[in-house]
């Protein structure tokens, strides 16, 4: 990898290139899947390439290519320089870049146990006692738990001197039960909704998550969902368990704050953000209890890395800070329009796409309560459990949410289950309305594996480390 990286430089050097850097990556995916009793599907891919970014005439020129020939590689990084010097001649806006260390250095992640060197049988044997835990109650009609191991194997290096080599390992599963009757259905899913629960560790991470051991319960509650009382309507506390915080924070508080978005880059896709630079330090966010940082270094979460695509090093920082907001995630180029240092949020996925700046690992700080504690000083409201569905509009300021469940609270008391629940509000009401959040004992990192950005669209891993959280005056109905 190191000699490929140096021809490429090299290469990309000698057609005019001010700058570059590139990224070998070579990539490992298995994923196995379990349906009613039946192994749907054993998968393994691999992929390795090499994508060289540029600036050349002060315009960004990129290329990647899967042929690792030196010749290939070359022309690869030549054709990158010809992309820059033709954007030069429509961009008007010379690049510029905050400074950052070029750094040398090592990074793996931190594994128990290789999920690579588990046997297949063991484990469809842990995803077909799953199924067969579910599969004790007739009304669960789709059965379907999955198991998906990364491992990502990437050299960064930098025409500036970074050298840079990292191994990440990611291990996820999850499951759905599904039940029907009639005139209904409902499904309830574990360690978190939309396929799985994702982190960066090893085997033991499955062991942990203990699908099997879950599985009943989980079937259970999807059966008592069909006949479950409708979610009450109204303004009332809404209680949020941490899967459902995670999903809150990704979407109203990790988008807003990406700094490419605030400036007008992925307005054609992916919509822009209400946090303008000029309430940077002076706007209310949330309410004192609200804190969000970005921290990489956050183990497990699937944001956490040594250095980001742009070879800067992880590291926390404060992106709303006991209610006030207070920072972005950037990148140098968007760090230097506002005259600050990147905070090392530049991530691409794989070698064949261009970084944009991406969540790392956004997290809803730890509190002082507990979930019992706030269900105990609640008169009327309702506890609401993993995501069900999520809208929200281009500027991250109005959004619905429904979750799969939830428990209607009364009096200090969970007093029956209701179904169809959806919550809805403006991003910095909704937080300013917090006045609750669970302790460090209840505070969990959850793993997004499917948040969709940029033109050509890039799906990125990311991670959130959140806690049960309670909101005041929330608007609250049925799903329709």
């Amino acid at each position: 990898m190191r000699d490929l990286s140096e021809r490429a430089l090299d290469a990309a050097s000698a057609a005019g290139a001010s700058y570059a850097d590139c990224r070998v990556i070579n990539s490992t995916v298995q994923r196995l899947t379990v349906k009613n009793g039946v192994v749907a599907s054993v998968e393994l891919f691999e992929d390795e390439g090499i994508g060289i970014r540029v600036i050349a005439d002060g315009s960004w020129g990129f290329a990647g290519v899967d042929d690792l020939s030196p010749a290939s590689i070359e022309e690869t990084a030549r054709h990158a320089v010809r992309i820059a010097k033709a954007s030069s001649r429509v961009n008007r806006t010379p690049v510029r870049m905050a400074p950052a260390p070029a750094l040398v250095g090592e990074y793996r992640t931190s594994v128990g146990r290789d999920p690579f060197a588990v046997s297949l049988d063991d484990k469809v044997d842990l995803l077909m006692r799953t199924d067969e835990a579910m599969s004790h109650l007739a009304q669960i009609r789709v059965r379907e738990c999955s198991l998906e191991f990364v491992r990502e194997i990437r050299h960064f290096a930098s025409s500036e001197g970074a050298r840079l080599d990292q191994t990440i390992i990611e291990s996820g599963g999850g499951m759905d039960a599904t039940a029907t009757s009639d005139d209904e259905v409902q499904t309830r899913s574990f360690p978190n909704s939309f396929g799985r629960h994702q982190v960066c560790s090893g085997w033991e991470a499955i062991e942990a998550f203990d699908l099997p051991g879950n599985a009943g319960r989980i079937a259970e509650e999807a059966a008592a969902l069909l006949t479950a009382a409708q979610c009450p309507a109204g303004s009332m506390t809404v209680i949020l368990d941490a899967t459902q915080a995670a999903l809150q924070v990704h979407e109203s508080c990790g988008h807003p704050t990406e700094l490419d978005r605030v400036l007008g880059h992925e307005a054609a896709y992916a919509g822009t953000s209400f946090l303008t630079p000029d309430l940077l330090g002076t706007f209310r966010y949330g309410s004192e209890q609200v804190t969000i940082t970005a921290d990489s270094t956050s183990a497990p979460g699937l944001g956490t890395f040594g250095w980001d695509d742009e070879g800067v090093a992880a590291q926390r920082s404060v992106l709303v800070d006991r209610g006030m907001f207070t920072g972005y995630l950037s990148s140098r180029e968007t760090a230097a329009v506002i005259g600050q240092v990147s905070n090392g949020c530049m991530r691409a996925d794989g070698w064949s796409r261009l970084p944009i700046i991406r969540m790392t690992n956004i997290n809803l700080e730890a509190g002082t309560s507990s979930l019992e504690e706030m269900i105990a000083t609640t008169e009327h409201g309702v506890y609401l459990e993993t995501n069900r569905s999520w809208s929200i509009d281009d500027r991250r300021l109005n959004f619905q949410f429904g979750t799969q469940n939830g428990w209607e609270i009364v009096d200090g008391k969970r007093v029956r289950l209701v179904r169809n629940p959806i919550y809805s509000g403006q991003t910095p009401e909704f937080w300013g309305s917090c006045d609750a959040v669970a302790g460090p004992a209840e505070w969990q990192m959850f793993g997004v594996a499917n948040c969709g950005k940029g033109q050509p669209s890039q799906l990125m891993h990311v991670g959130h480390g959140a806690a049960p959280c309670r909101f005041q005056n929330v608007r609250v109905e049925p799903a329709r």
